[in-house]
């Protein structure tokens, strides 16, 4: 992401532009926007005026779209305008973008378990699904430890997820119910250890 920030000049725009290349077809306004990308409002009209200059969203397109809303059609009635972005799937450099934000720039391992450590004895965690590039995982990340937060863990999740782009799949677990179901050949888990997945931290010794 430091890399990154450097070459496109801050990392909010970053993660505002990984929101809108990961939601193609989704309508944000700058609330939403600020939520998901954990980006101040002031910060977020900033970005979204280069943006829209430069033809990378597009708020009349956003806008049609979503008058076609029964709720659109109460906030027009209350008389408050209806408003928001979506990407342009016309913006020249798209694909560039994709491949260089989305698919090849996922977040080091030191990045993620640097966001969960807070969170408890961590003894496994198992990066999947985004983290790799594997649409075909059930989950994103698996957490297993000893004397979890799991609030601690929910809020470092959503920060990754406005790093990334996207919302997460995750399970937690504390080490005991991790090797229960374990034991006992649980589908999810064996969804996940049999098939592609990277150990960020791994004191369980699998």
């Amino acid at each position: 992401m430091e890399i990154l920030s450097k070459l496109f000049g801050s990392s909010a725009r970053i993660k505002i532009m990984k929101l809108f290349l990961s939601n193609p077809d989704d309508v944000f306004n700058n609330k939403e926007i600020s939520k998901r990308a954990k980006v101040v409002l002031a910060t977020v009209r900033k970005e979204l005026n280069l943006l829209d200059k430069i033809s990378f969203i597009n708020k009349k397109a956003a806008v049609a779209k979503i008058k076609k809303t029964a709720s659109a059609i109460r906030r027009s009635k209350n008389g408050k305008k209806a408003s928001g972005c979506i990407l342009n799937p016309n913006f020249p450099f798209l694909a560039p973008l994709q491949n260089l934000l989305i698919k090849n720039s996922p977040l080091e391992s030191k990045e993620i378990i640097g966001r969960l450590k807070g969170g408890g004895k961590l003894k496994l965690v198992i990066a999947s699904g985004v983290f790799i590039q594997d649409l075909d995982s059930r989950i994103d990340i698996l957490i297993v430890g000893g004397d979890l937060n799991n609030a601690y863990l929910e809020r470092a999740l959503r920060i990754l997820e406005s790093e990334i782009g996207q919302e997460l799949r995750y399970v937690i677990l504390d080490t005991p119910d991790f090797e229960y179901r374990l034991g006992v050949y649980d589908k999810l888990l064996r969804d996940v250890l049999d098939y592609p997945h990277k150990k960020l931290i791994n004191k369980l010794n699998l």
